[in-house]
Order: structure tokens, then sequence, then C-alpha cells
């Protein structure tokens, strides 16, 4: 049964291309639907059946993400060929569809993610040009306005100590697959860029500053769960 909602950009040249690629079997990949951009949607797999859409990653701790998510391929050509906005038509019809199948599968908002969430190191989609405010506003993921970066100190590759630690708890308790080890780590910077990509669009550089710390405490704060630590760059 599935609990979360996986979103992808197709990644090719046109959604024509992309639409005989799902279908045809040497791709050894599928996706349960391809959203074109006039907003047409259309089912490739049937939600109760595995699609291969996500590949190798994990999130809170669970691998084998095909196995429990519903795969929505968007169609942009994505960061290699001529990434851009995705039309608003198109939105709509993500969200129409996010809403749908959150209702059928009572899959929580927070379990609406980015393919780059579940493989930092191997994915950038749908990257950060895609509206996940839009998304929250219609019903649909979690999120918070994330506050403003600044130029103020940053964790980076290479920081360690006890706020290097913190903030990858942080991260690991959303959800990221991320070790406390006390060492920013190349790990920790692909989940980091991740999660700029997803939620703090304005910078994507992989550096844990305040706004970036900020944002992520917000999220937490918006979910039942216990308390998690603090990580702060004061």
């Amino acid at each position: 049964m599935p609990d979360m909602i996986l979103l992808h950009y197709t990644g090719m040249a046109s959604g024509e291309a992309a639409e005989h690629w799902l279908c045809d079997p040497r791709a050894q990949v599928s996706a349960h639907y391809l959203v074109h951009e006039n907003g047409e949607v259309v089912q490739m797999v049937s939600e109760a059946a595995r699609a291969w859409h996500a590949g190798a990653g994990s999130w809170q701790g669970r691998e084998d993400v095909n196995s429990q998510s519903i795969g929505i391929e968007i169609v942009n050509p994505g960061h290699e060929h001529g990434y851009r906005a995705f039309p608003d038509a198109q939105v709509a019809s993500v969200i129409e569809l996010c809403r749908d199948c959150a209702q059928r599968w009572t899959i929580r908002p927070e379990r609406v993610l980015a393919h780059s969430d579940t493989a930092p190191s191997r994915k950038e989609d749908p990257g950060e040009l895609f509206p996940w405010d839009k998304l929250f506003q219609a019903g649909v993921g979690h999120w918070c306005e994330p506050a403003t970066p600044s130029r103020d100190a940053a964790l980076e590759r290479g920081s360690s100590g006890s706020e290097v630690d913190a903030f990858q708890r942080l991260l690991s308790t959303y959800g990221y697959a991320v070790d406390p080890t006390g060492t920013f780590d190349a790990a920790t910077v692909f989940a980091t860029i991740a999660f700029q990509r997803h939620f703090r669009q304005a910078r994507v550089d992989g550096r844990a500053d305040a706004s970036t710390i900020e944002t992520l405490r917000a999220l937490h704060a918006g979910l039942d769960g216990p308390a998690v630590p603090r990580a702060s760059l004061d």
C-alpha cells in the first residue's frame, strides 16, 4: 500500500519522448502518472501496483521507495536540457492529482516528496523551480515560508563539532539519509542541497546557513513528534 507520493521531472527533450520511453520495456523505468505541460494526465501504472520510478534511495530509514510510493513524472527538460518553470496548467493538474492520490491512500502531507529528497546524491528533480509553495497553498504537501538567506557564517563541507551533529540530526529525523557523525561530509552536503531545492529555493549551495537551519526547524515544529536537537550558528 503506498504511503508516499514522489514527484519527478522527466528530464527529456519533450513530453512525447518521455511518454514513449516510459512505455518502452528497454527503459526499465515506469511511473504511475505522467503530467504533460498542457496539464494532460496520463495514467501508466495502476496505483496499487509497483512502478519503477525511484531507484536506489531511502526516506526515514526505509529503502525500496518504489514499493511504498506513487510516482508522478512531470514533463520538464530538466537541468541537463534547458530547465524551466512549470506551466500553471501543469501545476494545477499535479495539485489535483496529488490531492486525489493522498485522499485515496491517506498519505500524510509530509510524505509528498521530491525524488531528490529520497536520493540526494543521485537526483535533482523536480528541482528548485518547482512551486512547492503553490501545492501547499492548495492543501498538498508540507511547507513553511523559508527564512531569508544571508551571508552570515554557515556550516559547510569539512565543518565539524556539535553544531554539525545537531544539524545532521535535524535532517535525519525529518527523513533524509544522513548519519549524525559531527562532520559535514559529502552525504550531508547532498542532503542539504536536496533540502534547499525543496524548502529553501532562493539559494541552493549545500551550506547550512542560519536560514537553512531555521527553515528546517520550522518544518519540524509543524510535525507531531518528539523534540529535535537545536542546531544554531550562534
